[in-house]
């Protein structure tokens, strides 16, 4: 389906969505309503700017080696969803200097624009359930992320949480479900990931891509677990999670964790950008954060 006119598909479905929503009770299950009760969310229902109380933005090359430049102006808000939007460009990369060894200063030019948003600072929560329903590219190249980090350490030691990533492994798509947490090393992650074919999900419904779905993480004393549509993905128990000396040794998933949404393009990870993809969009309905009553 052309992007564009996705992109008009999938507004007009976040609206009519919107209008059948009599409370915010998501997806949850009887019992669970009886166990949670909401205490925060985001439903992007206000078109324009994005909430500047709420979200912070990244700005420029930022980490993985990816090849989009993080603004400000790629996410908006319309029709009761964020929207994050990746774009070809050709601009001259402001942090360029010839001969540097950063890589953020070796590109001589920007070739694509995207956004990141977060909560940190403003936002942050220990155990409970995150759920967020998004509509996401799939595209050559494409990189969106649902994720948690926690602060006060340097990464990993803080902690992290994937509830969604989409990229190619080794050419094949793949959506995965991850933790990760420090060892003994500077900037040396253990990792507890599920990489799960993208086919997987196609062989249920071939039309995947151009609905949305909801991504969930359950958290609490006893393990961390990742759903997407009620599936589970990955489960970390918490017994098995230890930082190294860097992370003074304790579980980072103890304490609080903020938000973070983003689309990255190519990078360490994305693989290969499909050029004729552009503009490519990453829908985001709501976020919705319950604990348990």
């Amino acid at each position: 389906m052309n992007r564009q006119i996705l992109f008009i598909a999938l507004s007009g479905m976040f609206a009519a969505s919107h209008a059948q929503m009599a409370t915010i009770t998501s997806s949850l299950s009887l019992t669970s309503v009886d166990a949670y009760e909401l205490v925060w969310s985001e439903e992007f229902n206000k078109d324009g700017d994005v909430d500047t109380t709420v979200w912070n933005f990244e700005e420029g090359f930022v980490r993985n080696h990816e090849d989009q430049w993080y603004r400000q102006n790629n996410a908006f808000c319309k029709d009761g969803c964020l929207v994050i939007e990746a774009k070809r460009c050709d601009m001259l990369n402001p942090l360029y200097v010839e001969g540097a060894r950063d890589w953020r200063a070796q590109r001589e030019r920007v070739n694509y624009t995207s956004a990141s948003i977060n909560t940190r600072g403003k936002y942050s929560f220990l155990y409970g359930r995150l759920e967020v329903r998004a509509a996401i590219p799939v595209a050559g190249g494409a990189w969106p992320a649902i994720w948690t980090l926690g602060s006060g350490m340097p990464w990993p030691s803080c902690g992290e949480i994937d509830v969604m990533e989409y990229y190619r492994v080794n050419g094949v798509p793949h959506i995965l479900a991850n933790a990760a947490w420090g060892d003994d090393r500077p900037s040396h992650a253990v990792w507890n990931s599920k990489r799960i074919p993208f086919q997987h999900f196609l062989d249920k419904d071939s039309q995947w891509a151009d609905k949305f779905h909801v991504w969930r993480m359950d958290w609490d004393e006893k393990e961390i677990a990742l759903y997407l549509d009620d599936e589970l993905l990955n489960l970390i128990p918490m017994e098995s999670v230890r930082n190294g000396r860097i992370g003074k040794e304790l579980n980072p998933f103890n304490y609080p964790q903020y938000i973070l949404l983003n689309l990255a393009l190519g990078g360490d990870n994305g693989g290969t950008i499909d050029d004729d993809a552009f503009p490519m969009y990453y829908f985001v309905d709501y976020v919705r954060v319950y604990q348990k009553r």
